[in-house]
């Protein structure tokens, strides 16, 4: 299996609209951070975790050019919002995408994109996607998920293990029987949105390499990370074997 990290940035993206801070005028690539997504293929078959702000352009820069699943790691914008781009994979593919997430990420899509559900108003077309709540293992398309319960403040969120890796994305706390999970997990990403100061939603820096520490990966990357991190100028050493992430970021799986 290969995975690629389509962006690792904040729900802003990077740069932020405006901002004129060292991070946001880098010519450092790595500093340029479309919205969080994920993509994971094997045999053939691509799975997307999410449907970022950002699709249509991390489909052309990564050649994302099938889409056979989308798993959801919750509902919030950053990470639903281009579910529209699903369309143009309808067209090519001819048929219908399978979408998985918790009970809330689901109910949540069916009723901020109502209109994909209603009869009529085909117009350019509408995405056409089947959803389907999970809350143990599956298969999307060929490859055998796990989710991961983790919490996004007051929200529960999943996130996935596919053999020895695991993406978690968006958390702030881990509960004990995803820690369970996460056993013998090699390769990790995991939410680490800025150094300081606590957020009520997300990891700190230190706060997921503790995480990370602790599920004992062997490499772990940084993801959603906010305009406050300079990929080449981190404010303080980051532990052996954490690094942070940078959109294009690709490795494989056994």
């Amino acid at each position: 299996m290969r995975v690629t990290v389509l962006g690792c940035g904040t729900s802003t993206g990077v740069p932020v609209i405006g901002c004129r801070c060292p991070v946001c005028t880098s010519e450092a690539p790595e500093n340029r951070r479309l919205r969080t997504g994920l993509r994971l293929e094997a045999g053939g078959r691509t799975v997307l975790v999410d449907t970022p702000t950002d699709l249509r352009q991390q489909a052309l820069a990564f050649g994302v050019d099938r889409v056979d699943a989308v798993v959801y790691t919750h509902a919030h914008a950053d990470h639903t919002h281009g579910i529209d781009e699903l369309r143009t994979f309808n067209f090519r593919q001819g048929g219908p995408i399978p979408c998985y997430g918790n009970h809330e990420a689901v109910t949540r899509i069916r009723q901020s994109f109502g209109y994909i559900f209603e009869e009529g108003e085909e117009g350019g077309g509408k995405p056409r996607i089947v959803l389907h709540e999970v809350a143990g293992p599956f298969r999307a398309a060929g490859i055998e998920l796990v989710p991961v319960p983790a919490w996004h403040g007051e929200l529960e969120v999943y996130g996935y293990r596919a053999g020895r890796f695991a993406y978690l994305t968006d958390c702030n706390r881990i509960p004990e029987e995803s820690f369970e999970r996460l056993a013998g997990v090699e390769l990790l990403i995991l939410d680490g949105l800025r150094f300081e100061p606590p957020h009520p939603t997300h990891f700190t820096v230190a706060e997921a390499s503790a995480a990370a520490a602790r599920i004992g990966a062997r490499r772990t990357w940084l993801t959603h990370l906010t305009h406050d991190v300079d990929y080449h100028n981190p404010k303080y050493p980051l532990p052996d074997g954490v690094e942070l992430a940078y959109d294009g970021l690709q490795f494989a799986i056994d």
